[in-house]
């Protein structure tokens, strides 16, 4: 005999059901219906594992140094682990400016998380049967992190443009893509600092756990949004404007070559100036206050991080207003004007009123990201969707090739000027030059110009003789339905 269920009678506990359901669908129906929205949101957080990573670093380099000795440890060991990163991230961001274009945003987006992941989880739990083996699985692990990191930059930016593009808020789309970019990366550095005080304060000289954890929580940002990244989808533009097959490189080169040169050169300057700033910033610290701990110099690095964060947000805020050619000018005139006088009165001001130092010294790292925050958004705003994740990608990767020059040359550099006040010197000088060129060289943006570059790239490989009805992404059900005769 079957058993029949009792039908509920309860119109108050039949309404709750309803409800929650009518709850579920309704969050369920709003995440597919802001598509664009999510996509700036979830696309763009994980880049707050590009400036943990590169945060941690400086910091690791210091626990390292104190675990192993300069004989183990030494400055060619330190130059590798701290160098592995930045080759993994141009191997990424090229790697994965290819992909989104020719694959799609979304695989691009899973696959860099995955890598993040993987590659931070492995750099925790580095080991070896010598110190010496263990420290190149770092350096190895390090790497592959990089690559994922690195992926990071080319998908989600042009994700983050693209969808910011489509919300049609365009008259602040460079205030919102300064948010979810540089203002995260920014934030990361922050973050690595304030981690690197917590754990030091709780272990004390047990520095083992300390490093470890410190790689190890840098797998936070990525796990954070993967549910989200499992549920995006490619943007209308990318599937609408797509070259997946027979690319025109050559046309394409000739077109945008100018773009791109400008684009890398200012991205290549802007992390010649910053990466080493803030890379060496513990050094730095130790140079102007010999005596102090460990920990009062991590302290320090808070402080000196977070004035990041200002930067950014005046850049956010004056980039749609004054644009972003104007913004770079007084970004990188302002931070060439403060490095100047820092420089002039390195020596006086370190000996005598050293917080003074960490703050002229933040307010020279900060007004950089006034003019750096906008390396993403020439970056890739005035290329065509097509094409935009390669040509931000050579972009991005130029950039990171700056870091590394500028990280090499840092030493030499001080040894060859006369101490720590001799980079300020050099660097604020190529600040000024950079305002200037930026002056002749950085077209402004306006709301429009990311649809009607599209439009006129179209035009323009049609005047070519492209054909360009192979644009576009067609999924299968398109063509049934394209080739099924009219009845």
């Amino acid at each position: 005999m079957s058993e029949t269920k009792p039908t509920s009678n309860d119109p108050v506990r039949d309404n709750d059901h309803e409800s929650r359901v009518s709850s579920i669908s309704d969050h369920r129906s709003d995440f597919k219906d802001k598509p664009p929205f999510y996509n700036v949101l979830f696309s763009s957080f994980a880049l707050l594992s590009d400036g943990y990573q590169s945060g941690v670093i400086s910091f690791c380099n210091l626990f390292l140094q104190t675990i192993y000795g300069s004989q183990i440890y030494d400055s060619a060991m330190a130059s590798r682990l701290t160098y592995s990163l930045f080759v993994g991230e141009i191997i990424g961001q090229l790697g994965f400016g290819l992909i989104i274009d020719r694959i799609g945003r979304k695989i691009g987006l899973l696959v860099a998380t995955f890598l993040v992941i993987f590659g931070a989880a492995l750099s925790c739990a580095s080991s070896g049967v010598t110190a010496v083996g263990l420290l190149w699985m770092l350096t190895v692990s390090r790497g592959l992190l990089g690559v994922g990191v690195g992926a990071e930059f080319p998908c989600s930016t042009v994700t983050a443009s693209e969808a910011t593009d489509e919300m049609r808020k365009n008259k602040r789309r460079g205030a919102i893509m300064v948010a979810v970019t540089l203002f995260v990366i920014d934030f990361g550095y922050v973050v690595s600092a304030i981690v690197s005080v917590i754990l030091l304060a709780i272990f004390n000289d047990h520095l083992e756990p300390v490093w470890r954890l410190l790689l190890g929580l840098g797998v936070v940002p990525p796990l954070s949004v993967l549910y989200f990244r499992l549920r995006m989808a490619d943007s209308e533009q990318f599937k609408k404007r797509a070259l997946r097959k027979n690319v025109p490189y050559l046309l394409i080169f000739k077109r945008y070559w100018w773009r791109i040169f400008v684009a890398s050169l200012m991205w290549f300057l802007y992390n010649f100036i910053s990466y080493p700033s803030s890379a060496f910033s513990t050094i730095v610290l130790q140079i102007a206050a010999p005596n102090a701990s460990l920990l009062t110099n991590c302290a320090w690095n808070i402080l000196l991080y977070a004035f990041y964060l200002p930067g950014c947000v005046t850049g956010a805020l004056l980039v749609d207003k004054i644009g972003r050619r104007n913004t770079m000018i007084f970004g990188y005139g302002l931070q060439g004007v403060v490095g100047l006088i820092l420089g002039g009165v390195f020596s006086q001001i370190t000996q005598n009123c050293f917080p003074m130092f960490v703050i002229m010294y933040g307010l020279f790292q900060g007004s950089g990201e006034i003019g750096g925050a906008n390396s993403f958004l020439i970056s890739s705003e005035p290329f065509p969707t097509a094409v935009r994740g390669t040509c931000y990608a050579i972009a991005a990767a130029s950039g990171k090739l700056g870091a590394v020059v500028g990280s090499l040359t840092y030493v030499p550099m001080q040894e060859a000027m006369g101490g720590a006040r001799g980079p300020f010197l050099f660097c604020s000088a190529l600040a000024l030059a950079m305002a200037v060129f930026s002056y002749f060289s950085v077209a402004d943006i306006n709301p429009d110009t990311m649809e009607n570059e599209d439009r006129a790239f179209r035009e323009y490989l049609m005047a070519n003789g492209y054909d360009v009805s192979t644009m576009g992404v067609h999924d299968s059900n398109e063509k049934d339905e394209k080739k099924e005769p009219v009845k």
